[in-house]
């Protein structure tokens, strides 16, 4: 799939078929044996634009029994899990070739894209089929442009071989012949197909990290350079190499515009909850701020209702002739005793003030943070609120929906990794 920079990239992927089921699915995709497809791009009425280079003989089971029972390939050695079956895809966005013509222009393309699978998989006796798919539609394109426009791609499904001597054994009896190459096998073997390669520098000489240990460059990456390095000497020099470590090109239109949609709700899913969580946090705090508000004011209370005794303290005491006052042994130690409570009441009601400023200042502040956060999560809510809606409408159609979209991207985006040994990989 383009990345919509306006430029035009050829992309390839290899990806393994491991059980019978996974290469009867492919059977039945690229030669189009179902009467419908979950697929809503694919265009019936257009399949038979779909150019085989080359047809498959039988069902690709059937044929690869028939290659070891020919000779053609062998499985001497292979474990029962072994992955016998692998299948290239080559592309380029859709774009390149709407403005160069279309449909004839993409059949030259193709043609010569098959000239490479050929060299890339070892020699057309490894092919099963290669078929140019014309009768998927570009969605977007076709919407935008108002008329139909076909996604052109290549599917070919093959055997990953390698060549392999047989030495003669130290039992041959003819000692002479003993560690000679008693004969040579097309050996199935993915892991050898799709080894790494060591990375050579403009003199062709090995690359090394700066421990001294070799560069290796991953089969992926591989693939990449090889199918661009054929089309250009083909001809097609208008095209670039499709971007290291990128992804996106092995989506259709619809489906990576879904993971996208996907991915975002998904974000705005956690975005939401975090919000939810952090509201609540700031609610919490904002209640423990007026519980201790409450407190505050209690105590202030209190000690307003303890200085209203002054007026008690004021009657207290009797005019002499000369005017002075005389106070009763008794009503004496009630006036130190509240003097000294007078003194320490004030030093507490000054330290409480400067409390009450205190929390009403922090509470002013997380009521701020709880509104500006509310009215972000509303905003949230509201921007992800059809997802909502169609989940708890359709729930389960919504989920099968989104399972098998990720599901594929999942295995979009886990190209084939060769197993690394102690060397660095380049991509």
């Amino acid at each position: 799939m383009a990345r919509n920079d306006g430029i035009d990239r050829t992309f390839a992927r290899n990806q393994d078929l491991p059980t019978l089921d996974d290469v009867a699915k492919v059977q039945e995709h690229n030669e189009r044996e179902k009467d419908n497809y979950s697929n809503q791009d694919i265009d019936t009425s257009q399949t038979h634009r779909n150019i085989h280079f080359k047809t498959p003989t039988d069902s690709y089971a059937a044929m690869f029994d028939q290659m070891i029972a020919d000779g053609v390939i062998s499985t001497r050695g292979l474990k029962a899990d072994a992955v016998k079956y692998g299948e290239l895809i080559f592309d380029v966005n859709s774009a390149y070739f709407h403005n160069h013509g279309g449909y004839e222009y993409a059949k030259q393309f193709y043609t010569d894209a098959y000239k490479a699978a050929v060299e890339i998989v070892g020699g057309e006796q490894y092919i099963l089929s290669a078929v140019m798919h014309a009768d998927e539609r570009n969605r977007a394109m076709s919407e935008a442009l108002g008329q139909d426009v076909y996604h052109y791609h290549l599917h070919v499904v093959y055997v990953p071989v390698v060549e392999k001597q047989i030495l003669w054994s130290k039992r041959c009896k003819d000692k002479s012949l003993v560690g000679t190459v008693k004969e040579t096998i097309m050996q199935v073997s993915r892991s050898k197909k799709w080894e790494s390669r060591v990375a050579l520098d403009e003199q062709g000489n090995p690359l090394l990290t700066a421990k001294g240990k070799k560069v290796l460059r991953a089969s992926y990456s591989v693939l990449q350079d090889d199918f661009f390095n054929y089309m250009k000497a083909a001809g097609y020099t208008d095209v670039e190499r499709g971007e290291r470590g990128s992804t996106e090109e092995h989506l259709t239109v619809t489906q990576f515009k879904v993971a996208q949609e996907q991915q975002r709700l998904e974000t705005m899913t956690a975005q939401i909850a975090q919000t939810e969580q952090t509201l609540n946090d700031t609610q919490a705090a904002i209640e423990k701020k007026e519980k201790e508000l409450q407190s505050l004011q209690k105590q202030a209370k209190e000690q307003h209702t303890a200085a209203l005794t002054v007026q008690e303290i004021r009657s207290m005491g009797k005019k002499t002739i000369t005017g002075n006052v005389s106070f009763t042994p008794s009503e004496c130690n009630i006036l130190k005793d509240y003097a000294v409570t007078g003194l320490l009441i004030k030093a507490e009601n000054s330290h409480l003030e400067e409390k009450l400023h205190s929390a009403q200042w922090s509470a002013a502040i997380w009521k701020q943070r709880y509104d500006a956060l509310y009215n972000a999560y509303q905003e949230l809510k509201k921007e992800v609120q059809p997802y909502l809606d169609a989940v708890k409408l359709a729930p389960e159609k919504v989920r099968a929906f989104f399972d098998a979209i990720l599901t594929r991207t999942r295995q979009a985006r886990q190209p084939t990794k060769p197993i690394r040994r102690k060397q660095d990989m380049e991509r």
